[in-house]
């Protein structure tokens, strides 16, 4: 049996992570981040190579190469809270960029079943990133992530959109949809409309987690979604997993070659017009 010590941050001497169940080594710096564990193998099916590092409760770890880069997947399960656990032991054992790669729901027209959305930032509707830090600090992804979605998205000829999500802890009542019995509250019923009107675009369950602890902790974190539901047009279809998990991996690989463009030429940050300096 392992041997954890201490209680407030429970690891063995190894560095051993009590719950993702990895230790310096197991994962890359770069890793992806959907919510099921049978997404796992699906995501890591797609690369060169892949092996199956752990799978304790609902976190399920592959690493691996993608086109010659280093790359790992996690399950995080459902919601904040979960996110959050695999978020922090993650980096404490060596990642420092993560994608998260799930499904959503779209609530503005014009975004189809099987689209992808790359959330610029994220509406703070859950719980779990107010445990970190007052509301009104932003949800904001990381512009190198979020531009490297963006160019794999267009490499690889997907349909995407780019804007803000709204991250909630309920599947349910919390994205305006009827509870058990047609439980729906007032404060839900206006839910949709008011976003619609602030130009969120989506639904979902940990972007804002991630990009709160990513931007506490000095880390880089983006979002892909597949569209799996239309609220506007009340449809509901399992669609473009496939492609968020290409254009997230893809995204790995043109962030690899950013970070090697930034060391050679000693800038922090990457922009267009570094290769011409």
């Amino acid at each position: 049996m392992k041997k954890f010590m201490p209680a407030d941050r429970p690891q063995t001497e190894e560095r051993y992570q009590y719950h993702i169940a990895c230790k310096p080594g197991d994962v890359a710096r770069y890793v992806l981040l959907p919510g099921d564990p049978e997404r796992v193998p699906r995501i890591s099916a797609l690369w060169d190579e892949a092996k199956e590092i752990a799978f304790h409760r609902e976190y399920r770890t592959h690493t691996g190469k993608y086109k010659g880069v280093p790359i790992s997947v996690v399950s995080t399960g459902i919601g904040g809270p979960s996110a959050a656990i695999a978020i922090e032991e993650l980096a404490a054992i060596g990642a420092d960029t993560f994608i998260r790669v799930g499904s959503t729901g779209a609530i503005q027209p014009g975004i189809e079943i099987g689209d992808l959305i790359i959330a610029k930032a994220a509406v703070r509707l859950e719980g779990t990133s107010k445990q970190y830090v007052r509301a009104e600090y932003p949800a904001s992804a990381d512009i190198e992530v979020t531009l490297a979605l963006i160019e794999a998205a267009e490499t690889l000829g997907v349909k995407y959109h780019v804007g803000i999500t709204a991250s909630t802890d309920s599947f349910y009542v919390g994205q305006a949809r009827p509870g058990l019995d047609g439980y729906f509250p007032s404060f839900a019923k206006h839910l949709i409309d008011d976003l619609r009107q602030a130009k969120v675009t989506n639904f979902e369950m940990e972007a804002a987690t991630l990009y709160t602890l990513a931007n506490i902790y000095g880390l880089r974190a983006g979002c892909v979604c597949a569209v799996f539901a239309n609220r506007i047009t009340n449809e509901f279809g399992k669609a473009g997993e496939k492609e968020a998990t290409l254009v997230a991996s893809e995204a790995v690989k043109i962030l690899h070659e950013w970070d090697e463009e930034k060391e050679k030429k000693g800038k922090k940050v990457w922009f267009p017009s570094l290769r011409k300096l």
